[in-house]
């Protein structure tokens, strides 16, 4: 009578049982409606009792309370039966004795500690909520609160989200030996995991199954059948550091936190891991998961022919300043110092080898090595960045923010603001012909040294002798020629340029330098490719967005994004037109070649390769008529970069990325509107405006008073 009173504490009342809700997962899902990832404090999916199997009920009703239909709560009978083994006969194996009903009182309420002199109060506490419980709800609804709370183990609770992660199926669809794995389960949630302990899990599953047919829920024949089976899973586990895309879940979670808190000004409390919301990504399944196979492939190769470039000299294992300031970067670094530790106390502390794990992309050692062992080995790391977005609308349909979410959680999509090379250039050549500048304009490849830029002179890539050659507009872009480049945003005028980049979409600062023209600002991989949509989209830059849609538990909609398209064309059509005509000339006959002659893709594509300064950074952005791709392939260190122009160049480091998944998405006929899509023809005025030869040799008598070998010196007009 006391427990009854809340002598031993409050019982809950009936109204507080008969008001229970669930804290459900929120579920994130591609634009395909396939079920990507979730976020939850406890991963639960409760569904309605209709998707239950008859065989799932039968198999938990016989294994766990063959009477749950004749009692109010309490199985009396059970615990007298328990009594007798327990108290007279001292058998341990007894069982507890708990009904489903009680077992659900413990799920909704679990017991404060585990003190031995608390038992018999809990199980009191216990029978009177099962009783309540009983008053309160059908039998059904029991069996569905329970089946919906009760723990599987690995955090996950519930029947559906159980399902998911070990046969990869729904509820609904369960057979009947899957269901008796999972209610088997139950009895020690640790000890019976199938992934676990497989063999344990198949002798539960088979004595699950000996009850059901104790109880005539099946033949002795049918038992007999089914326990010769083998024990099958398709285990999927939705680990946040794991599975599809985890860098685009990450960035849905903070858009998804956002607006939540804008919500709650507004009066609306939004719970994005206990509310079972429903989010519909801009996420395109298939799309993503040939991307993410083509990064790993391309990656590993890359890796390897990077670290054998530098041999036995590489700056991650010799070069000691290197080394040293990414060693005093670390958290662990500055905690010890922080600590009172001396810089030397420090360092040898962290030079103490324990049994570490190293990952690489050939799978996992386990060795003696110390923390300043481990930073050498992840420092040499290349790492990438790529997105692909619907050019019209800037919906997202792949991300990859990284080689490998676990251990490198930085994301280089929407976190990285990285120099961006050679893909500016025709943002300076779409303002130069904003400003005037027709594309059959010559411009000389000769080097100039600037007085006024501390005799800064720009040169080009190779060892093509350029001395009295002229390139056109086309010509100098396709090729990237940095010299002329630069002549070009002198003509231009660098203002005039700096606003045509805002006018596309560039929200970054830009530096107003003259080196601007070979992409020395620092730009978003995410942004550029909202910048280079405008070459398709009428003119018009897009936002990329990853959410469509955000729907309660009940499917009803909170929600709707709409895509963010800017609302002025940043150019004319003509210099739309010009632009995908020079940019078509790289994949055909430029830095991107490798398009047509390597990977043999006759797609109509267009698009720009970009390398920085010492190889430390390689980029390519494709254009389709569908899609906007950009990819960046370099090291998180910015003091490591290629050893090699012709391994870090973005033809090399980064265009395979794009072109391996490409070339797959092609094989695939669900994806022919896209990858077989044509630009528009250009206008019969822009044709002519182009036609012209693409390289113009100076003349006899200028080639008489020019000393190839003299460079020549002038200075850079900042304004026009």
């Amino acid at each position: 009578m006391s427990v009854y009173l809340g002598a031993w504490g409050k019982v809950p009342s009936k109204k507080e049982l008969s008001s229970f809700e669930y804290q459900r997962a929120t579920e994130v899902y591609s634009a395909d409606s396939v079920l990507i990832g979730k976020y939850f404090l406890y991963d639960r999916q409760p569904v309605p009792f209709e998707q239950f199997p008859e065989q799932l009920i039968q198999a938990l009703i016989s294994i766990e309370d063959e009477r749950f239909y004749d009692h109010s709560g309490v199985d009396a009978t059970s615990l007298l039966r328990v009594g007798i083994k327990s108290i007279l006969l001292q058998d341990k194996s007894s069982g507890g004795g708990s009904t489903l009903t009680q077992q659900l009182a413990k799920n909704l309420y679990p017991r404060k500690d585990r003190q031995q002199s608390n038992l018999v109060v809990d199980k009191i506490k216990e029978m009177i909520m099962a009783s309540r419980l009983e008053d309160s709800y059908s039998k059904k609804e029991i069996l569905t609160l329970y089946l919906n709370t009760v723990s599987f183990g690995d955090n996950t609770f519930g029947v559906e989200s159980t399902a998911l992660k070990f046969f990869n199926k729904h509820t609904k669809d369960l057979n009947l030996e899957e269901s008796a794995v999972l209610v088997g389960m139950l009895k020690a949630t640790y000890g019976y995991n199938p992934r676990v302990f497989p063999e344990n899990s198949l002798r539960r599953r088979n004595l699950v199954l000996q009850s059901m047919a104790n109880n005539d829920f099946l033949t002795d024949s049918e038992k007999d059948s089914l326990t010769q089976l083998p024990l099958k899973l398709d285990y999927k586990k939705y680990d946040y550091d794991a599975g599809l895309a985890p860098y685009f879940r990450e960035e849905v979670r903070k858009k998804l936190l956002k607006w939540s808190a804008d919500e709650k000004q507004n009066g609306n409390d939004y719970n994005i891991y206990t509310n079972g919301l429903k989010v519909y990504t801009t996420l395109d399944y298939k799309m993503q998961r040939i991307a993410e196979s083509v990064m790993r492939k391309h990656m590993k190769s890359l890796q390897g022919q990077f670290e054998k470039s530098y041999g036995k000299r590489a700056p991650w294992t010799s070069n000691t300043k290197i080394i040293e300031k990414a060693v005093r970067a670390t958290p662990h670094y500055k905690k010890l110092v922080a600590n009172g530790l001396s810089a030397k106390q420090a360092w040898d502390s962290l030079e103490h080898k324990r049994n570490m794990t190293f990952e690489d992309w050939s799978g996992d050692r386990t060795l003696m090595a110390s923390t300043i062992d481990s930073v050498k080995h992840y420092l040499k790391f290349l790492n990438t960045g790529s997105l692909a977005i619907d050019a019209k609308t800037g919906a997202v349909r792949t991300w990859i923010g990284g080689i490998d979410f676990k251990n490198f959680k930085f994301d280089h999509v929407a976190q990285s603001q990285r120099q961006v090379g050679s893909t500016f250039k025709p943002i300076v050549y779409t303002a130069a012909l904003e400003v005037g500048i027709p594309p059959c304009a010559y411009f000389s490849a000769s080097e100039v040294e600037y007085e006024n830029l501390k005799g800064w002179s720009p040169s080009n890539s190779g060892n093509k002798d350029e001395a009295y050659l002229n390139y056109s507009m086309e010509e100098s872009l396709s090729n990237s020629v940095n010299t002329v480049a630069v002549k070009v945003m002198e003509a231009t005028g660098i203002d005039n340029v700096i606003v045509q980049a805002k006018k596309m979409g560039v929200f970054s600062k830009l530096p107003e330098q003259p080196s601007l023209a070979l992409g020395t600002g620092e730009i978003y991989a995410n942004e550029l490719a909202g910048v280079y949509a405008s070459y398709v989209n009428d003119g018009m830059a897009v936002l990329p967005y990853l959410i469509e849609t955000i729907t309660d538990q009940k499917d009803s909609v909170l929600v709707n994004f709409e895509p963010k398209r800017a609302k002025n064309r940043a150019f004319s059509t003509q210099t739309r037109q010009i632009m995908l005509e020079m940019m078509k000339s790289t994949i055909n006959t430029g830095t991107a070649s490798r398009i047509r002659t390597t990977y043999k893709m006759q797609n109509d594509i267009a698009g720009k390769t970009g390398t920085t300064q010492n190889n430390k950074d390689a980029w390519f952005v494709a254009l389709t008529p569908k899609l906007v791709s950009v990819t960046w392939v370099g090291l998180d260190n910015h003091e490591i970069g290629f050893k090699s122009t012709s391994l870090g160049q973005g033809a090399n480091a980064a265009l395979p990325l794009f072109a391996l998944w490409y070339k797959e998405l092609g094989r695939d006929k669900k994806y022919d509107p896209i990858t077989k899509a044509k630009f528009e023809r250009p206008s019969k005025y822009v044709l002519d405006q182009m036609d012209c030869d693409p390289v113009k040799r100076d003349g006899f008598f200028k080639r008489l008073f020019t000393d190839p070998n003299k460079k020549k010196t002038k200075k850079f007009r900042r304004k026009n």
